[in-house]
């Protein structure tokens, strides 16, 4: 069997993490090939190549296919698909904008988010905030699947596989970049960090939250945050974790004033370890965690930086 594997690939370089994981799954339904798509991709193809189990590299590169515009990209993988007997990629906020409009031009369903393969039909994925799994197998002639790349380990180096470059199709014209607006940090990135400090509605305020940004800079962690304080004004839309954030699964979760909502949960549950600190010891976050600390995060968390 066939896979196609979409690169995810930002201002022309590759995210080797999140394609790493997904290689892995894709590895599991036949032989790989990637496709590296941008306005620069070149570079991102040549890492790619790189992944042990990678069988070929197709490197697409042209104006259309920049600044994360979805409608390009997709008539791209569905030129490629007559190919394919799979076409998959990791669940970022790009597949998940790229792969419905690919799965729709080849008339099939999406199966989203998947975090077990059964076999080359039938595939595995969390429902109901991750409280259940649902095994899905599906019919189609063509699968079109994203992977919650938590799942699954890292792909190593160690291949070297050929490097091909590829026309791309007119630009179909039914969206138009306008600008981006990204946050500068020096933090690691959220969804691949290996240590997260979230924060939640316990904080308190935005001013408080700078507490958890100080905890996190101590311990070289990215920040996060329960909706509840994203929706309070006190963190960024980025930094949310949750089934309506981000997923993440790093070696150690601090979760800070947060009471763990099945929502939240949902986000952070893979997670190696995870450290839960509330003073209210009935909050559901003590259920998943490995060791949960009952107090007053204003007092514990300052002696934690202190003494770190």
């Amino acid at each position: 069997m066939a896979v196609l594997l979409l690169a995810e690939v930002t201002d022309g370089a590759l995210m080797a993490d999140a394609t790493a994981k997904a290689l892995t799954a894709a590895k599991m339904l036949g032989e790989v090939t990637v496709l590296a798509a941008g306005a620069r991709a070149k570079a991102a193809g040549e890492a790619a190549a790189k992944f042990a189990g990678v069988t070929k590299v197709l490197v697409a590169e042209d104006p259309s296919l920049g600044h994360r515009l979805a409608e390009p990209t997709a008539a791209l993988i569905a030129g490629l698909a007559g190919d394919y007997e799979h076409i998959v990629a990791p669940a970022t906020t790009d597949a998940k904008n790229v792969l419905p409009r690919v799965a729709a031009l080849l008339d099939v369903m999406v199966i989203s988010d998947v975090s077990g393969i059964v076999d080359k039909d039938t595939f595995e994925r969390p429902i109901y905030a991750g409280n259940a799994i649902q095994t899905v197998r599906s019919s189609d002639a063509k699968k079109v699947v994203s992977i919650r790349t938590t799942a699954f380990e890292a792909a190593p180096e160690g291949g070297a596989a050929p490097v091909e470059t590829v026309a791309v199709p007119a630009n179909p014209g039914l969206s138009k970049w306008i600008e981006d607006t990204v946050a500068a940090s020096d933090r690691p990135e959220l969804t691949s960090a290996k240590i997260v400090v979230s924060g939640g509605r316990g904080v308190g305020s935005r001013e408080q939250f700078a507490l958890i940004e100080k905890l996190a800079d101590k311990l070289g962690a990215a920040v996060g945050a329960s909706r509840a304080a994203v929706d309070s004004g006190y963190a960024p839309n980025v930094w949310q974790v949750g089934q309506t954030g981000k997923v993440v699964a790093p070696n150690l979760c601090v979760a800070v004033g947060i009471s763990g909502a099945i929502q939240h949960l949902a986000g952070m549950k893979d997670s190696k370890v995870i450290v839960a600190i509330n003073k209210d010891e009935e909050a559901p976050i003590f259920q998943v965690a490995d060791y949960g600390l009952v107090a007053d995060l204003f007092q514990a968390v300052p002696e934690m930086i202190e003494k770190l």
